[in-house]
């Protein structure tokens, strides 16, 4: 080895990836583990119902290497695509999972990136989950040194930090020595890259597929020796340093270990922003309420978290994509089709005259003693005023969805992107994924065969 000195967070966390064994993870971890390889799974077989992933295949189909790796709902491809492509696809509706306070959605670039990893090296089950797990912890906690600052200037966490965290999960996969890891986190500072602009638009996919890709090389490119720099994170113009203003490195590495930040993300209820999720619960309770009547309603103030207009506060889409960060579609669609899943926000859905007319009437308000996780709704109708608050929108961490839910959100995800696949045996194989000799069995049900039909 090298005898390269780490920075400290760099060195903590390589040796935290190192070290992690199946032994070692709490039952609830274990669980975790599980859920967010299924979530994953059901996502991707959604996502592929989305024209742009279809391009995006196409577009890397005629770059790619050997079929030694599988598109989640597609074929054979290289590992790079592969995690590329899978990470995309389970992003792209933004029904993929939320950690909380960083807003990040760590989900499809770690597990993306592992199991186009675990198919390389020929990994079991527990290596798998381990290395999601490493992952997950990896870029949370980044993303939690970084908060707000990366966030408010314009990064897009889930890419930006998300590498990270498929970085550790892949060199966990090959089994890298700390020193090795340090340096795969060093080639993923090097390719960080994301910006809040695009999202709402295609390209916000290029961010989060490429942050896997980049993740996997820069494991590849640890095993294969190539240094990286000691303080990717803390030099003077690391990570940390360059890229998010008022970072606080020492919230990388606090409790870790012991106290998880994978159990503060969460598989989402509904393929909208994180912060809309407790404006759907609003509208959805708003609409059961004895005598609701939308063609009543006069004007609907949504009151919410600074966060929720700098980011939802979209009156003029014209696109489905855009509907998953509109307030004003997002009400209008849950009061008058009474559920937001991802028929509800298809360009089809976001002409529909009815919902045109009442999210004219759908307003945005900032109130800073609002936590992001919550939101106010007032609405004024031709007899009164009603006011309902959620502070705990369903499927934040602190209000998870069931493993009955995700299995649900998982089989619609497969019929609506992959109608073809077995999602049963899916999710039965992801419950029992500790016990795979090898990821082959799983991604044998992931991939659709040429014969498949729509």
């Amino acid at each position: 080895m090298s005898g390269i000195v780490l920075d400290p967070p760099t060195s903590a966390l390589a040796g935290f990836a190192s070290g992690l064994g199946w032994a070692d993870l709490p039952q609830e971890l274990r669980h975790a583990a599980r859920r967010n390889l299924l979530n994953v799974a059901g996502c991707a077989l959604g996502g592929r119902a989305d024209p742009m992933i279809a391009s995006f295949s196409a577009v890397l189909r005629g770059l790619s290497g050997g079929p030694a790796a599988s598109e989640i709902g597609g074929g054979r491809t290289d590992p790079a695509t592969a995690a590329f492509m899978n990470a995309a696809a389970a992003n792209v509706q933004d029904y993929d999972d939320q950690h909380l306070p960083t807003v990040m959605h760590p989900g499809p670039v770690v597990v993306g990136a592992a199991l186009a990893a675990a198919e390389m090296a020929g990994a079991d089950g527990r290596t798998l989950l381990t290395a999601i797990i490493a992952g997950l912890e990896g870029a949370c906690r980044i993303g939690n040194a970084t908060h707000p600052g990366h966030y408010a200037g314009g990064f897009h966490i889930t890419a930006t930090c998300g590498v990270f965290g498929a970085a550790l999960a892949s060199a966990r996969i090959l089994g890298l020595p700390p020193e090795r890891i340090g340096w795969a986190i060093g080639h993923a500072a090097a390719q960080s890259a994301g910006l809040v602009e695009t999202l709402a638009g295609p390209a916000k996919s290029t961010g989060v597929g490429a942050a896997a890709r980049a993740g996997l090389h820069a494991a590849l490119y640890a095993q294969a020796g190539i240094a990286a720099p000691a303080a990717p994170l803390t030099g003077r113009f690391g990570f940390l340093s360059v890229m998010a203003a008022g970072a606080e490195p020492a919230r990388i590495t606090d409790g870790l270990g012991s106290a998880w930040e994978t159990l503060r993300s969460s598989p989402k209820a509904y393929p909208v922003g994180v912060v809309l999720h407790p404006v759907v619960d609003a509208c959805l309770a708003l609409r059961e309420e004895p005598g609701f009547d939308a063609a009543a309603l006069l004007r609907l103030e949504v009151r919410g978290h600074p966060l929720l207009r700098i980011r939802a506060d979209r009156p003029d889409i014209t696109t489905g994509r855009e509907a998953t960060v509109s307030a004003q579609h997002v009400c209008a669609a849950a009061l008058l089709r009474g559920r937001i899943g991802p028929g509800e926000l298809t360009d089809a859905a976001v002409m529909d005259p009815a919902i045109l007319a009442l999210r004219t009437r759908v307003v945005v308000v900032e109130d800073s003693a609002i936590s992001v996780e919550g939101a106010t709704l007032v609405a004024d109708f031709v007899g009164g005023q009603r006011e309902l608050h959620v502070p705990m929108g369903r499927s934040l961490p602190d209000r998870p969805m069931t493993d009955a839910e995700l299995e649900a959100k998982v089989g619609a995800q497969a019929a609506w992107g992959s109608p073809w696949c077995d999602a049963d045996a899916v999710i039965a194989r992801c419950w029992s994924a500790e016990d795979l000799p090898h990821p082959e069995p799983l991604m044998a049900l992931l991939r659709r065969n040429a014969g498949a039909t729509a």
